[in-house]
């Protein structure tokens, strides 16, 4: 990523922003504090999707594999990375364990490039998007049941990214508590029930 020294973080923002057409208001940055004055690492969304493009590119330039890339900007300034290759199956993986362990390292490559938590969600042959229909499905199933019983429910052990599906369709349901326990691999949710208060 380009940095700009400045004698003033206005200064550098400014140079950023003319370097790269844009406003200073579409910039994301870093500081550091410099002898010179201030040195700024500033970024926009487009310079997101060009380094995932080019990651991935590169990554199956290596491999050998041709595949189409699509990236969408979600509501939150994150990103869909919508992939189609040869050889789907594969790159998905056994439940979809390789595709996670891709998401794992292409989030990091991207948060560590840009110095910020930069939600980045790749999807192959719309794998995740039934995944998380899905997943919000057996939790509303589960939830249910823990109502009627009062018993808490555990889930399987899954990835953060379907963990989050889960927390975000039972968020605000009556009497039911979501929280996810373990550790590493076995990190699962725990759909609990709680009583109305007296």
């Amino acid at each position: 990523m380009i940095e700009y020294t400045a004698e003033t973080l206005e200064a550098a923002l400014e140079q950023a922003a003319q370097d790269k057409q844009c406003t200073v208001g579409e910039l994301k940055y870093y500081t550091k504090e410099t002898e010179n004055g201030v040195t700024v690492g500033a970024y926009t969304q487009d310079d997101i999707k060009e380094f995932i493009f080019d990651y991935l590119g590169n990554f199956f330039v290596g491999i050998g594999q041709d595949i189409e890339v699509a990236i969408e900007e979600t509501d939150t300034n994150g990103f869909i990375v919508r992939l189609n290759a040869d050889n789907n199956a594969v790159l998905i993986g056994r439940q979809g364990k390789t595709l996670t362990a891709f998401n794992t390292v292409m989030r990091g490559a991207v948060n560590s490039e840009f110095r910020s938590r930069i939600d980045v969600l790749i999807d192959i042959n719309n794998y995740k998007e039934e995944r998380y229909s899905k997943l919000s499905y057996i939790a509303k199933t589960n939830a249910k049941q823990v109502q009627r019983s009062h018993v808490d429910a555990s889930l399987d052990p899954m990835p953060n990214d379907e963990r989050k599906v889960v927390h975000k369709t039972l968020s605000g349901w009556h009497n039911i508590h979501t929280q996810s326990e373990g550790e590493g691999p076995d990190r699962h949710v725990v759909i609990k029930y709680v009583p109305d208060e007296e």
